[in-house]
């Protein structure tokens, strides 16, 4: 039985578009069974508390976990089974923003340092966070993963006509891709403002959104 997830935050910042996806996390699995750590600014963990039963400083293998731990992590050779969920189960998931090709940073910051951890793949493709709970819960409800239907990548297009491509693998539920309403609108709106900033300040893009 699925009793927790944990976030391993592993981004320098907490973006808006970042915390839109735990928003809908705290949704999709309620708030008294979400643990976010490795948050180290103080309004950081301010904004997450909303969202969490904890939100700790700490590295996720410093934390004691009261249950089996899974990490999910799409280098793992064994994909997840509702057989992993026989006892009281604890999943770990990277909160990554995600490079496109994936380059494998959740077996270098999570995988390898969790000792005794189950690793389990949800597949071969690369999930935004919230699809990637999605898909854990619905595994811990007794369906396997080529029972849950997915489309791979999503175009976004706004009233105007403007079209923007994410390349990921999306959950479908109830004949539609996993995407909260929020996180369409901060695209399609805000996004495109907030990375021409981000590269003024610091030099860096925030998303793959573009590609």
């Amino acid at each position: 039985m699925l009793e927790l997830v944990v976030i391993e935050h592993l981004e320098p910042r907490l973006s808006k578009w970042l915390l839109i996806e735990y928003e809908h996390v705290s949704e999709i699995v309620g708030r008294e069974r979400l643990w976010f750590t490795n948050v180290k600014g103080e309004e950081d963990r301010r904004r997450l508390e909303p969202l969490a039963a904890r939100v700790l400083s700490e590295r996720v293998w410093e934390v004691k976990l009261p249950y089996d731990v899974i990490v999910l992590d799409p280098l793992a050779p064994s994909e997840l089974t509702p057989e992993d969920f026989s006892e009281p189960a604890c999943v770990v998931v990277g909160g990554i923003m995600g490079d496109y090709p994936p380059v494998g940073r959740t077996r270098e910051e999570l995988t390898s340092k969790l000792q005794g951890a189950k690793a389990r793949n949800i597949g071969p493709w690369q999930f935004q966070i919230d699809g990637a709970v999605y898909v854990a819960v619905e595994v811990n409800r007794g369906r396997r993963l080529r029972e849950i239907p997915l489309i791979l990548g999503l175009t976004l297009k706004s009233e105007e006509g403007h079209e923007i491509y994410l390349p990921y693998a999306y959950p479908v539920v109830n004949g539609k891709p996993l995407i909260s309403k929020k996180e369409v609108e901060y695209i399609l709106k805000e996004l495109e403002e907030d990375e021409a900033e981000l590269i003024k300040r610091e030099g860096a893009v925030l998303s793959v959104a573009s590609l």
